[in-house]
């Protein structure tokens, strides 16, 4: 008893109280509407949308870790989407059994393209950061907007409609009865917490967002590892994208608008340093559980859109406000 005791006050103060929010959401809802919130479709299909927002939750941590933020990860998602279905269209006609019906070689390609998009995407970002020394927020609404523009220009405005099977599997498909979106991004999550936590340039990462001039007098690559940073999370993005066109069967310019203020939430609230420094994928799993279950909950009690957005926007606040309280002390 008295181990377990120890284990637990040694844990992380901030992973502890995401727990007990998870918690207090799941029991306030499950109150509030037992006879929908209950049910097991409500939980599946969680399963299903929470990945992708995951990701992008990701992939915002790892630009905030040194400092910075990626404001431009929709972008990078639904570019990445476009090209895949602009080269199955072009590959296999934009309707019929070609399309449908594509074998696994053609699939493999569109992801490595969508892979490559998030890679340029990333590099791009990293080196306006990086090298040009534009302050993070400012180049990546930038470089955003000119990926929003690529994308309508190659689609002229409309979705484009119709994937390949295999495609459509990666986000409505499942695998040993487990959704495959899940997987993917429980298998991602595992690799980037490895990465942060056991390698070196996951610790190079914190110390730059703790301090970036002693980070150099120390002899780090200040620079090569930001730039490496912003790449990573254009992949991330990149995979969000493959994510959510094969869930939606669709990709377009704008879709997944929303996702932006809810990634930046969940990186907060997943004990994020905005300022740099400190952040976690478990926290992130945690902040995305939390907030999925307390999103499922407003929308089976049919509350309004705005009033959704108004709390996210006040979640956000308070967490911002609670890590800026932690910090201090």
């Amino acid at each position: 008893m008295n181990r377990l005791s120890r284990r637990i006050r040694g844990l992380d103060p901030a992973l502890l109280q995401l727990v007990a929010l998870t918690v207090v959401i799941f029991g306030a809802m499950a109150v509030l509407n037992p006879q929908k919130f209950l049910r097991p479709y409500v939980f599946e299909s969680i399963t299903y949308v929470a990945p992708e927002l995951g990701l992008l939750s990701i992939a915002m941590m790892l630009a905030m870790l040194t400092g910075g933020i990626d404001l431009s990860v929709i972008g990078i998602a639904n570019l990445s989407g476009i090209v895949a279905g602009l080269f199955f269209h072009a590959y296999g006609g934009a309707h019929g059994p070609g399309l449908m019906h594509m074998g696994v070689g053609p699939v493999l390609a569109g992801i490595g393209m969508a892979l490559g998009v998030g890679l340029v995407a990333g590099a791009i970002n990293g080196l306006l950061v990086s090298r040009a020394r534009i302050t993070p927020i400012l180049a990546t609404i930038g470089s955003g907007q000119i990926f929003t523009g690529i994308a309508l220009v190659l689609t002229g405005g409309p979705a484009i409609v119709g994937f390949p099977a295999a495609w459509g599997a990666i986000g409505n498909g499942r695998l040993f009865g487990v959704a495959a979106p899940l997987l993917v991004f429980l298998a991602v999550a595992a690799l980037v917490m490895v990465l942060l936590t056991r390698t070196s340039f996951g610790i190079a990462l914190k110390l730059i967002g703790t301090n970036m001039r002693a980070a150099t007098f120390a002899g780090l690559r200040t620079s090569r590892t930001v730039f490496f940073s912003y790449m990573l999370s254009g992949v991330l993005a990149s995979i969000a994208g493959i994510i959510l066109s094969g869930r939606t069967n669709a990709a377009k310019s704008d879709y997944g608008v929303s996702y932006l203020l809810e990634a930046v939430l969940i990186a907060v609230l997943g004990g994020t340093n905005p300022a740099g420094g400190r952040g976690s994928v478990p926290g992130i799993i945690l902040a995305l559980l939390a907030l999925m279950l307390l999103s499922s909950g407003l929308q089976l009690m049919r509350f309004s859109n705005f009033l959704v957005d108004f709390i996210w926007g006040a979640f956000l606040l308070l967490s911002i406000a609670l890590n800026a309280l932690r910090t201090r002390r």
